[in-house]
Parts: structure tokens; C-alpha cells; sequence
């Protein structure tokens, strides 16, 4: 196997506006199916986007055998019930974060897919830009000193009560849909996991998710504090601080693609300004997790990873209803 055949479950607009161009000429990953409940929509998009072939169920789209892998844009709550779905069908996997709605479900999901042989990674495609790869050398390296704490700033202002980021029981909602960028980042970065959490959260009383939502993780030697709102003026932003020096990532999550990124690092001897990329980050990921399965290696971010996300967004909604610390 040279590349890797894959098909998108759903016609996405994030797929189309973000993901979709950065594939082009990849040797790696090719999209060669995309389904959608609509046959019609379906081939429409296929047309429009260059794609072979389209499909008017995502059941008919894992039935070809020629799809050796699947991407799964769809709405948070169908996550996990399309990952088994796809592992039933012999196809890898790439699903959209949240993994799952908690951890169980994600639990779940995974020992399904292992059980059946297949690759599943959840797409958290920041780690895979050039600026994260660089601030985590960093820290590692020591050049900031001892980690103390991480601050993530996520935010974006959305009142459609049609999107299904404003839709609870299709798991909308600020911690759900960007919240879980602050909680990996964060593990990510420290690199272990947090013991406990604490969630101060606000809800808006037509649509019952929460839009205003901060956080504290408990890491023991080190804090992780964030905040992430889905009706604020749009905020993206990174700051990682040490004992001996601090890094700041100005957009760490939706970096563009076609322009460097930026990161300032400050220690006792100054501070500067680096630009890393242009990069396109998703490319990067698909690319990755296609190279695993033609060399029938691991996948870059192990999916035990997935579930340990989820358990800390548990300990937030458990926190939101105590107000108490909760255990991750």
C-alpha cells in the first residue's frame, strides 16, 4: 500500500472550509468517498470537491471495500456509535474530538475497535503544527524553567440556535466543542495528567449549554486554567509559564495555513519572536495517521489519549453540579 483510500462520514462544513484543501496532493492520503443521508448532497460535494465517490448513507460508504479509512466530522453525540460502526467495517478511524460524550463511551468505542483490529485516533490536529512540536521541545529542553502553569483563552461568539454547537442533546456547548482544545493542550504541554478539577460554569437558558465555562487542573506540581465561551468576542491564545521563562502561542488552535505562525518566548536573556510554517495542520495529522497504517506502526496520539481527555471533561460537569474539587 502506497497511500491510504479515505472517506468522510458526512457532508461537513468544517471538512469543506478547513480540511478538504490542505489533502490536496498529498501522496498519502487521498479522499475518495464522502457520504451523506442525502444522495443528492452527497454528490454534489463529491463534485464540487473532487472526490470519486459519494454515497447517500454513511452505512453504503464503510460497505466499499476500497475505503480503507474513515474521517467522522459528524455531531459530537454520534461519535462514538460510528466508531464501532466503522471498526464493524474493517475501516480505520479519525473522529473528531470530543472522542465520545465521556468517558465510558469513549472507553467503549476503543476496546471495540481494538477488538476488531483497527487504527483510532481522536483529531486534535494542533499537535501536529510546527509551533506546538517547538513549545513542547522547549519546555522539555528546560529553557522556561520548571512548568508552573498553562492559561488557555478559547472563545467565539455563536447565537445560531440552529448550529449544532447550540443544540445539548447533540452535545453542544462551550467545554464540549472547545473546552476539550484547553484540556489537551494543557496535558499535553505538562505532559501527565491533572488529579482533580474544579469548573465554574454558565448556561444559556434557551439552549441549555454552557457558554461561559472556566476551569483549574490540579496537576500537583503545576496549574492548568482556562476559559472557553461560545457567545464572546473571539479570543485564541496560549501562555505557558515556568519558573525561568514563559511562551506565548497568539493562535494556537485555528492557525492558518497559508502564513507562519507566531510564538513569543521570554527568559532572563530576553525575549523573541519565532515564526514557524506556513504549515497546514491538518494535512500534517491525516498524513501522519495514514504513514501508521501503511507501515502498520502505532497511530502518533495514542487513543488511550482520548479517554484520559474525556475523564477530565467528566470531573468538570461533575464539578459544575458539586462545586466541589472532583477527581479525575
Amino acid at each position: 500500500m502506497d497511500f491510504v483510500r479515505w472517506g468522510i462520514l458526512s457532508v461537513s462544513n468544517h471538512y469543506r472550509l478547513r480540511v478538504h484543501h490542505q489533502l490536496s496532493g498529498s501522496k498519502l492520503t487521498k479522499m475518495f468517498g464522502i457520504a451523506s443521508r442525502d444522495l443528492e448532497k452527497a454528490g454534489q460535494a463529491a463534485s464540487e470537491l473532487g472526490i470519486a465517490r459519494s454515497y447517500g448513507s454513511y452505512e453504503a460508504l464503510l460497505e466499499d471495500p476500497e475505503i480503507d479509512a474513515v474521517y467522522i466530522p459528524l455531531p459530537n453525540h454520534l461519535h462514538a456509535e460510528w466508531i464501532k460502526k466503522a471498526a464493524e467495517a474493517g475501516k480505520h478511524v479519525l473522529c473528531e474530538k470530543p472522542f465520545a460524550m465521556n468517558a465510558a463511551q469513549a472507553q467503549d468505542a476503543l476496546l471495540y475497535a481494538e477488538s476488531k483490529g483497527i487504527k483510532v485516533m481522536e483529531a486534535f490536529m494542533y499537535r501536529f503544527h510546527p509551533q506546538w512540536v517547538h513549545a513542547e521541545e522547549i519546555v522539555r529542553a528546560g529553557e522556561i524553567g520548571k512548568l508552573q502553569y498553562v492559561h488557555v483563552q478559547f472563545t467565539y461568539n455563536n447565537r445560531d440556535p440552529r448550529n449544532i454547537r447550540n443544540i445539548l442533546s447533540a452535545g453542544g456547548g462551550a467545554i464540549y466543542d472547545i473546552g476539550c482544545y484547553a484540556c489537551s493542550s494543557s496535558r499535553f504541554i505538562i505532559g501527565k495528567e491533572p488529579r482533580r478539577a474544579i469548573s465554574l460554569v454558565r448556561r444559556d437558558v434557551e439552549f441549555g449549554t454552557d457558554v461561559l465555562s472556566s476551569a483549574i487542573l490540579d496537576f500537583g506540581d503545576a496549574e492548568a486554567l482556562f476559559t472557553v465561551a461560545t457567545q464572546s468576542f473571539p479570543v485564541q491564545r496560549v501562555d505557558i509559564v515556568g519558573s525561568a521563562g514563559a511562551i506565548a502561542i497568539f493562535i494556537p488552535f485555528n492557525m492558518y495555513d497559508d502564513i507562519p505562525a507566531e510564538m513569543s518566548i521570554s527568559t532572563s536573556i530576553g525575549s523573541r519572536i519565532v515564526r514557524l510554517g506556513p504549515a497546514g495542520q491538518y494535512r500534517l495529522m491525516f498524513d501522519a495517521f495514514s504513514k501508521s497504517i501503511i507501515e502498520g506502526r502505532a497511530v502518533p496520539t495514542p487513543p488511550e489519549d482520548a479517554i484520559a481527555n474525556m475523564k477530565v471533561i467528566d470531573a468538570l460537569f461533575k464539578s459544575e453540579r458539586s462545586g466541589f474539587w472532583e477527581d479525575v
